[in-house]
């Protein structure tokens, strides 16, 4: 199959690459041409792993090229994915629709025969049916049919969940255009990976009522860490006791300082948006936007109780600053309000990311940035370990110990056993859990 991905960030790069992989001819697409250049030279945007490898093999077999020419990618194609940012719009938190809405123009002003436009973007319900609007407006005589194929790719294991998806979601009110995805995804028929077809809007709502689920779970757990901590119970233990209920499951219930990054901050706000216009809101999800927020901001003040109280003048030390590990990615990263509120207490925050800090100097530019976690540490009076990195996993806590001026630690991602860390002589504070006790 010939395929055009327009766009080439994250999700357009990885899913583009993926069904090269597959044997597809794909064309990424991107406006920006130092995006294309650098692509063209084997300069990868993002942090992926495995994904450079996978780009300079597609792209030595011919299967994947690079272009900011939209027509001729857009007429050479049986299916033309759409893969643009929706960013939270300024002012209300809905989906900003208006990189589809072009893309969609740009498409229709290309289209050549039979095309399936497929929405891959993440995008509120009746997205499809204007962008199919807006084509069939621009082009009255193309033939086309407008397709919803969401993405779940987690950052850091996006290759892996392409290519052994839990579910493909295809959202087709057309049995042609059904029929074509249906080839596009047929080499994942030997992973036996399930297809769900469905209409176009159900589609569109799968993917944020998914985000909204497992950002739900992630915020219940966090809340019942908070109960833990005052009533003495240990989250990792309760974790795994409901987590072994299969109706549970033991996903999404590691306590930590509230989830940022890409999808379920900006899904969550989006889906709450659209429910409101609807006249059907969805109170559970607002509490869980609303608790998050606020949990990222506790955070600080936890590390400043950690610290007696009181961090003006100190120097603490962040560990970790992507929204997770295995990626580069900052958006809503907890540390950005966690240090931010330390700062506001008039601490100096020193921080250490292996993948993340270029990404981070423009969002925190007065804070100072280490070489190595030990050179983070060294002098100051806490340690907070922010994004749980395998680099972190196993530091040597009396080289630490050595160099830090007060031993303070603050573990967020529960990283540790409370009673290995105190044992070397710090005070250690985690998620949930008494503070002499862990697993």
């Amino acid at each position: 199959m010939r395929i055009a991905m327009v766009g080439s960030g994250y999700v357009g790069l990885v899913s583009g690459t993926c069904f090269a992989d597959f044997g597809h001819s794909v064309v990424c697409v991107d406006h920006d041409p130092a995006k294309i250049a650098a692509l063209d030279a084997g300069r990868i945007p993002i942090f992926e792993p495995g994904l450079e490898a996978l780009v300079a093999e597609n792209v030595r077999q011919g299967r994947l090229t690079f272009t900011t020419g939209m027509r001729a990618a857009v007429a050479q194609a049986d299916a033309v994915f759409i893969a643009v940012g929706t960013p939270s719009r300024r002012g209300d938190g809905f989906a900003d629709l208006s990189y589809v809405y072009a893309a969609a123009r740009e498409i229709a002003a290309a289209l050549s025969g039979y095309t399936v436009v497929v929405t891959k973007s993440t995008v509120p319900v009746g997205t499809g049916d204007e962008v199919e609007r807006v084509i069939r407006e621009a082009a009255p005589d193309a033939e086309f049919a407008v397709v919803s194929n969401p993405e779940f790719l987690r950052e850091g294991a996006a290759i892996s969940d392409f290519k052994r998806p839990d579910r493909i979601v295809i959202g087709a009110d057309d049995p042609r255009a059904a029929q074509v995805m249906s080839e596009i995804y047929r080499p994942l028929y030997l992973n036996q990976a399930p297809i769900l077809v469905t209409g176009r809007r159900t589609a569109e709502l799968t993917k944020y009522a998914a985000n909204a689920f497992l950002a739900t779970k992630i915020t219940f757990i966090n809340e019942i860490a908070d109960l833990c901590e005052q009533v003495g119970a240990n989250v990792q233990e309760v974790a795994r006791g409901i987590g072994l209920d299969n109706r549970i499951g033991s996903k999404f219930l590691h306590a930590g300082p509230g989830y940022g990054g890409s999808c379920f901050p900006k899904d969550t706000l989006a889906l709450v948006k659209t429910a409101q216009d609807a006249g059907t809101p969805v109170r559970l999800v607002e509490t869980v936007v609303a608790v998050n927020d606020s949990r990222k901001r506790a955070m600080a003040r936890k590390v400043i109780a950690a610290c007696g109280g009181a961090v003006r003048g100190r120097t603490i030390a962040v560990l970790g600053l992507t929204f997770k590990p295995n990626t580069d990615d900052m958006r809503d990263a907890p540390s950005l309000s966690i240090i931010a509120g330390l700062q506001d207490a008039g601490a100096r925050v020193r921080a250490y990311d292996p993948e993340g800090m270029d990404q981070a100097r423009p969002l925190l530019p007065d804070i100072a940035y280490a070489a190595d976690p030990y050179d983070c540490a060294e002098g100051a009076d806490a340690l907070v370990l922010v994004t749980e990195w395998d680099a972190f996993r196993a530091l040597d806590f009396e080289r630490l110990r050595a160099s830090m001026a007060a031993p303070v630690v603050v573990d967020l991602r529960n990283v540790y056993r409370a009673e290995d860390v105190t044992r070397r002589g710090f005070r250690y504070t985690s998620i949930g859990r008494p503070a002499a006790t862990g697993l």
